[in-house]
């Protein structure tokens, strides 16, 4: 995983009315070629330094910053980068005061740490791997699976829930154990379907009870087809038991991470 400094989340001042939203870092030699928006709807421009360019928009620090839609336009600007030049995204919420304050205190200070990242990154893309288990599919998997599973859910058919909360909280816990021992066997399976399509991977936490996979694959872009057609094929003989959704390409956010300089990268 790429590392990055960790002080490269700048705040503006509490005093201004303005500040300098920055979004990502590219190549200095990077160029917008059309009009594009951000957060508040906000023209979007490259503020350079050296061989850095920072993705910056005016942002009203008056207004309140962090709405679905100011994090939408953060993830769709990046994303939209991406296809087109390497690009080293920041977190959402990196303002500082002003355009020339992107370049002494963000690009300049962290010049080579920044470069050395996007040429790691070029040429690679990121797609997120969501596999869902259709419920009621994976609940006869287990139940006719596990005999002590099939038997609680006979005691408590039509029975009173107070009555039987006890081989309830049971039967939740078997089931529950059996979605997570599912869970890393489903995931493995498709980081093995991957090896060979993929530069990098970074197994993401489950967003629901009942995820089956949650893996963020780097690529490189000339092999992104097939990266695509191999997540197809998992998907068909998954069919009816794990509902995949495949998201990207995007920006490479599961791939920076940030250390402190001089540490060790994480």
């Amino acid at each position: 995983m790429t590392t990055v400094p960790s002080d490269t989340q700048p705040t503006a001042d509490s005093g201004q009315q303005a500040g300098c939203y920055v979004y990502g870092i590219l190549p200095g030699d990077a160029e917008l070629t059309e009009e594009v928006y951000g957060v508040g709807d906000r023209g979007v421009k490259l503020v350079r330094s050296g061989e850095l360019a920072a993705l910056v928009s005016e942002v009203d620090l008056a207004a309140p910053l962090g709405t679905p839609r100011d994090f939408q336009a953060h993830k769709e600007l990046l994303d939209s980068i991406i296809t087109g030049s390497p690009v080293l995204p920041l977190r959402f919420g990196a303002v500082l005061t002003g355009e020339d304050a992107v370049g002494e205190e963000l690009l300049d200070p962290h010049h080579d740490e920044f470069v050395k990242v996007l040429e790691e990154l070029d040429g690679q893309l990121q797609y997120v791997v969501k596999g869902r288990y259709a419920e009621q599919a994976i609940l006869q998997e287990i139940l006719s699976g596990n005999p002590e599973a099939a038997e609680l859910r006979e005691q408590i058919r039509g029975k009173d829930p107070d009555a039987t909360r006890e081989e309830r909280i049971r039967l939740g816990e078997i089931i529950n154990s059996a979605v997570a021992a599912m869970r890393e066997e489903d995931t493995n399976a498709m980081l093995s379907r991957m090896e060979g399509h993929c530069t990098a991977s970074f197994v993401r936490d489950p967003t629901h009870e009942l995820d089956a996979a949650h893996v963020a694959f780097l690529v490189a872009e000339g092999e992104a087809d097939e990266a695509e057609q191999v997540v197809d094929d998992v998907a068909a003989d998954w069919e009816g038991r794990i509902d995949v959704r495949l998201l990207g390409p995007m920006a490479p956010y599961d791939f920076v991470s940030t250390s402190q300089p001089g540490s060790e990268p994480a």
